[in-house]
């Protein structure tokens, strides 16, 4: 089964760090972030989960729940957090599934044979309050993940989500937005009282419409 965007997330009950998660219950109206990682104490995903758990307020504030899975079992994930916690300066504040017989991997379509065909690849999925995949970013083993783009992903999904906009190349929150081509210039000043600047006929952009969080 491949992940679309747009699709529904599947949902799932497994066991985690925090306890057993029944994953649509779980992110209720917020925003998540589901982590893959191939295996615990794995060095790249050791920095990475630091990172996020250093992020929480970040997260928080967009109301975006972190969680992240791996093959391996509970007892082994315990004894990893404490590494990430003491290495990474940490707090690992977010659930770790468990998934040793590999059933969210494969609902997930997260093992790929010509990568390997045992360890989950590292997949991250954005997912909207209504359980729909709105980003997939897929990462090879020697490449940390960006969490700086993620944040800055989920700033643009969540304002263009109930604005008329697209976020132009390396958008960050403040900076103009594009008006999307099915709105005319005589709506724009109903839309957009802060006005707009016509690029060309197909390229018109706009101040940021609404502040974010």
């Amino acid at each position: 089964m491949s992940i679309k965007l747009g699709d529904v997330a599947p949902n799932f009950k497994a066991d985690s760090t925090e306890g057993p998660i029944d994953f649509h219950s779980w992110i209720g109206d917020n925003w998540a972030i589901l982590m893959s990682h191939p295996a615990d104490y794995t060095p790249v995903c050791t920095t990475e989960l630091g990172k996020v758990a250093n992020l929480k307020s970040e997260f928080e504030k967009r109301s975006v729940k972190a969680i992240a899975i791996s093959v391996d079992p509970l007892d082994s994930h315990k004894g990893w957090i404490n590494d990430i916690n003491r290495t990474q300066n940490a707090n690992v504040n977010f659930p770790l599934i468990a998934d040793p017989d590999n059933k969210v991997a494969d609902l997930y379509d997260m093992i790929h044979p010509n990568a390997n065909n045992t360890h989950t690849v590292r997949t991250l999925f954005v997912i909207a309050p209504d359980k729909t995949v709105k980003l997939t970013l897929t990462y090879p083993p020697s490449v940390g993940r960006n969490f700086t783009e993620v944040l800055r992903v989920i700033d643009s999904l969540q304002l263009t989500a109930n604005q008329k906009v697209a976020t132009p190349a390396n958008w960050v929150q403040g900076e103009d937005c594009v008006v999307l081509p099915t709105i005319s210039n005589e709506e724009i000043p109903d839309l957009f009282p802060k006005g707009f600047t016509e690029v060309t006929p197909y390229l018109r952009t706009t101040p940021q419409p609404i502040d974010l969080p």
